[in-house]
This record gives structure tokens, C-alpha cells and sequence, in this order.
């Protein structure tokens, strides 16, 4: 049956939300408190002390006021706090502005906190066990998606025994609609905890499972995303990664000479067209903007990720921007009688960071920004929850006492510069940009690919030789948008960084966003604002007196019937 349809409570639903026997909870109004329990950390930590910690912080700031119908999460993966104040200079600069005083648009917002975003098993962390955290209200460690952290990474058997309900699968569950946007594979870790749990981050095709994991009855994450068994699964998934749904004997469409991923048998495309044949399939822009406005939609625009904001535009088969799919997503989902909780994720800011390009890290942060006002300007502060937050750091940096207005992606020109002396330059002599990173492709040292001096996206590192001092930059046009900035330490891919993300807030809830939080407290907010949301897991059994949801979720209750 599809959301759109304004009908009564059936099946798993009626018994999950039990709209028609149980009364609304309303629960005190104010910060409540939740008893945890004293534990030794980390050894005491376990999924069920997590998620009623995530639970306690949540309410603490006055969740449970919350009187959302829809949430809007936007997480910009990578996007860390240095990545967001150079983009918003960028964007100013762009304007006309000297940017420092310009404002991205979740920089509006209301309600802003520090999110703490480490793993159970590691300092600094992946998007797989940060997403998960936010997505299920429980941490877990690096590299698996929406299970417990009982388990070590690719232990199919154990992850099978231990997985986390998401909130999109407790909102399919509840009646509501789902959606999952991404600029990445939509079976890449921050959409794939959404509708898949995994032992494993890097299973999204079945050619990607062990044979081991096969054997004991693992799946890969873009069928379980197919083939959710939560309510009648997400009304539309937009992303890149149609590889990992196509058979391996069928041609892409867009690039012929290459072929699907799948190894089983499976188009699942197909198989999602069969569930729902009131749906519409698109894998460009033109199609997409010919869909119709109503029905399921599955929309997959390129065989990996889809392209950077910077170069959309030479994408022969046109792709749509991030803000363009936000608006569709917005406008297929509004209507849905019980409310929606939606993912939107700017995907490739993290991939710009990994590069050393922070001119692409910065556009696609930019193009972020357009989208989040896309949703503010289609969404009312009065009954849509929408947090903007990212799931880990990375190793940016700005520096060096750049005048107010000097193009963020230039050279530093320092306050009181002159004719004689008109850049800042280091202990040698030699010029320095105003960003740069600790680690990365943007190392000055000779590899197999590139001579040594400054270096060009994409870099691959094989066999890095160690630099003989910085390169000269007088003459180097660092504002290139292909120009990677400089960094300490040659690695093939730059890394993540442990520090804490922003997280901004309005709607509905908000007032709860505020301080230094874990990040599986963000789940909690976005849960206990939804009255629809908390009612569902009350109907089971999991609150406290107070109608706080502080139970661990049994995950198998909540499956369609």
C-alpha cells in the first residue's frame, strides 16, 4: 500500500503505532531525567547502555517537547568545522563579499552543539560506525553499518545476531514515509546504515561478500536496501552506485563499455520495479524531471558516485544538483499523511578532503548549503525538524594571518602587506596557501605519477620519494580548481580527523540541540521531537513513566507482518 494513500492503521503498523487502542503519550513538559547505569568504560559499554545514554541526553535538553511530523537529516559527510568556515568564505567571495562575514544556510539556525563522533574501537572515525550512530541511537565501531559493536568488523555470523533498528526503519514500521539522497553510491556507508546492517561497510554488492559471509547468510547492502522488510520500504532512493544493482552482464547505460557489479542474478532494479509497480526508475536528469510527481522513485545517476558540484555540469547525461534533488524529494514526501524522516547527504565533500582538493571539498559544501535552503524555504519551522550535521572531521586547516577578504584558496597575504613583500612567506622564504592539510595526495615529494612540486587532483600516490624541501608557490596559481593543497605527510588518501562536528538545528525540537554531545545523541533528538516516532516504540513496551523511549529496540517487532 503506499503512503500516499490516507488509510487506517493495518498489519504490523496497527499494531506498532496502535493508533486505534492506545492513547497518545504526553509526556511532562521540560528536561526529564534518565537513570543510566554506572559502567567501567569502555568495557562496560554495551548497544542497550548506549542507546539509553543517547536517550538520557537527549531528554536532558527537552527532546521529548518536541512536536515534529517530519525530520530532515542533511549530513555533509566530511564536513568538518574548518571545511564549513572555508566554504562560507568561498561563497561569500563568490558574492562579491570579503566572505568572512558571509553565512552558509544552516549557519541561521537556532540551535547549534559540538558532536563527539569517535567509535567504540577507534579515536578517530569512519563514516560507517558515525552514521550508525546517528541512524540506530547507538555507537558502534569503525567500518560496520547498524549493528551492535559486539561483533569485530566483517564477523558475518555475529553481526547477524546483533542488529540495530534505524530510524527510518522504525519510521516505515510507524506509517510514515522514508527517503534516502545522497551525491555518493547510495550503498556507501553514511545512506547504507539507513535500510542495510553489515558486518561490513565495503559488502554493497554481493561480488563485494566473502564467500564465508555468503555461506552463512549474509546480504549485501544494496539488496537489503531493495528488499527492506520494513513497512513497504523507502518511497524514493536517489544517489550514484548503479553498478552495485545491475547484473554483470548488463551494459551501463550511460557508459556502455561498462558493465553491472552483480554476480548472482539479481537486476535489482527490476526486482524494485516488481515491488512497486506504481514506482518510476531514472538514471539521468532529464528523466528524473519526467517522472511523475507521484509513486515510489529509484533514481541511480551514475555506476559510482555522482559527480563533484565543480564538474556536474560536464556530465554528458546531466545530473541533477543536490539541491534539485532535495526539492523533489521534498515535494514527492510532503503529502504523505503521517509525516516523513528523510536523509540528504552531501556525499562528496568527504571525497574533496580525501583528494587534498579543497576546492571541491568547498563547492560541494557550498552546494550543501542550496540545498539545505531549498528545504528551509519548502518547509515550515512549525512541524519539520531539520538538522544539518556531519558524521566525521578531517585534517584541513586554516592558518597563517591572511588579510580580512584574501581569497581563502590563495596564497596568505598578511594585514600590513606592501608592494616589496606582498605575500607571507615561511622561515626559507617560500609563500604558503591559507589552507593546506596535515596528511595526503598534496605531499611535494616525487611519486610514480607526478614529478616533484606541487601536485594536481586527482594525485595517486605509488611510490612517494621524500620531498626536498616546499615547493616554490610565487608563481603557482593555488586557486586552481585543480590544485591540491599542500600537505606534512604523503599518504595515498587523506585521512579523517578525531576532532568534534558542528550540528544546527530548527523545527520543532531544537531547543534540545545545544552543548557537547555524543553523536548517538542525535538519533535521540530526531527521535523523542517525533511524537509518531517515540508512540511506536512506547506500543512495545520500551519507555520509561515518563514516555521516554530508553529501551533498546527489538529489532525482529518491528518488521512487517
Amino acid at each position: 500500500m503506499s503512503r500516499f494513500l490516507p488509510a487506517g492503521c493495518l498489519g504490523a503498523a496497527c499494531l506498532l503505532v496502535a493508533c486505534a487502542t492506545t492513547p497518545t503519550v504526553v509526556p511532562p513538559s521540560g528536561p526529564l531525567q534518565v537513570e543510566v547505569p554506572a559502567i567501567q568504560r569502555p568495557e562496560g559499554e554495551t548497544p542497550a547502555w548506549w542507546y539509553r545514554d543517547g536517550a538520557a541526553q537527549a531528554a536532558a535538553r527537552g527532546a521529548m517537547d518536541g512536536r515534529a511530523r517530519n525530520v530532515i537529516l542533511f549530513v555533509g559527510d566530511g564536513m568538518s568545522l574548518t571545511t564549513v568556515a572555508a566554504a562560507r568564505i568561498l561563497a561569500g567571495q563568490r558574492a562579491g563579499q570579503p566572505g568572512e562575514e558571509h553565512r552558509l544556510a544552516w549557519e541561521r539556525f537556532p540551535a547549534t552543539a559540538l558532536s563527539r563522533t569517535y567509535n567504540t574501537d577507534a579515536q578517530t572515525p569512519d563514516s560507517a560506525g558515525t552514521m550508525s550512530a546517528m541512524a540506530t541511537g547507538v555507537k558502534t565501531r569503525a567500518g560496520v553499518l547498524s549493528i551492535g559493536q559486539q561483533p569485530v568488523r566483517r564477523d558475518c555470523q555475529g553481526a547477524l545476531q546483533v542488529p540495530l533498528l534505524s530510524l527510518w526503519e522504525l519510521a516505515e514500521s510507524a506509517g510514515m514515509a522514508t527517503g534516502v539522497v545522497t551525491t555518493a553510491r547510495l550503498t556507501h556507508a553514511t545512506p547504507g546504515a539507513t535500510f542495510s546492517h553489515s558486518a561490513d561497510r565495503d559488502w554493497e554488492s554481493d561480488a563485494d561478500l566473502p564467500a564465508t559471509a555468503r555461506a552463512v547468510g549474509c546480504t549485501d547492502i544494496a539488496r537489503q536496501m531493495i528488499e527492506t522488510p520494513f513497512g513497504d520500504g523507502p518511497e524514493l532512493l536517489m544517489g550514484g552506485g548503479r553498478a552495485k544493482f545491475m547484473r554483470a552482464d548488463q551494459p551501463d547505460p550511460e557508459y556502455p563499455a561498462l558493465r553491472g557489479a552483480r554476480r548472482d542474478g539479481h537486476d535489482l532494479v527490476a526486482d524494485w520495479q516488481a515491488r512497486h509497480p506504481d514506482g518510476h526508475y531514472a538514471w539521468n536528469a532529464g528523466q528524473l524531471a519526467a517522472a511523475p510527481a507521484d509513486g515510489p522513485l529509484l533514481a541511480l545517476f551514475q555506476p559510482g558516485h555522482m559527480q563533484f558540484e565543480h564538474d556536474r555540469a560536464g556530465d554528458a547525461a546531466g545530473e541533477p544538483s543536490l539541491a534539485e534533488m532535495t526539492r523533489i524529494a521534498i515535494r514527492r514526501l510532503e503529502n504523505a499523511p503521517q509525516g516523513y524522516v528523510l536523509l540528504i547527504e552531501g556525499g562528496r565533500i568527504d571525497h574533496g578532503n580525501h583528494y587534498g582538493n579543497a576546492h571541491r571539498a568547498l563547492t560541494d559544501t557550498i552546494a550543501m548549503s542550496d540545498a539545505v535552503q531549498a528545504a528551509v524555504d519548502m518547509t515550515s519551522s512549525d512541524d519539520t525538524l531539520v538538522l544539518v550535521t556531519a558524521d566525521h572531521s578531517h585534517t584541513l586547516t586554516f592558518v597563517g594571518y591572511p588579510r580580512r577578504g584574501n581569497p581563502i584558496l590563495g596564497k596568505v597575504v598578511p594585514i600590513a602587506s606592501d608592494s616589496a613583500k606582498p605575500l607571507s612567506t615561511d622561515a626559507t622564504g617560500l609563500p604558503y596557501t591559507t589552507l593546506s592539510y596535515a596528511n595526503g595526495p598534496g605531499y611535494a615529494g616525487e611519486t610514480a605519477h607526478q614529478p616533484e612540486g606541487p601536485k594536481r587532483f586527482m594525485h595517486k600516490v605509488q611510490r612517494a620519494r621524500q620531498a626536498n624541501g616546499r615547493p616554490d608557490l610565487t608563481d603557482v596559481d593555488t586557486r586552481d580548481p585543480d590544485y591540491l593543497q599542500e600537505s606534512m605527510l604523503p599518504l595515498v588518501d587523506e585521512s579523517h580527523g578525531g576532532d568534534d562536528v558542528g550540528v544546527w538545528a530548527r523545527g520543532p525540537g531544537s531547543d534540545a540541540v545545544r552543548g557537547s554531545i555524543e553523536q548517538n545523541a542525535i538519533h535521540h533528538m530526531m527521535l523523542q521531537a517525533t511524537p509518531r516516532l517515540r508512540e511506536a516504540l512506547c506500543a512495545q513496551g520500551g519507555c520509561n513513566t515518563d514516555g521516554v523511549p530508553v529501551d533498546l529496540p527489538d529489532f525482529e517487532a518491528f518488521k512487517a507482518r
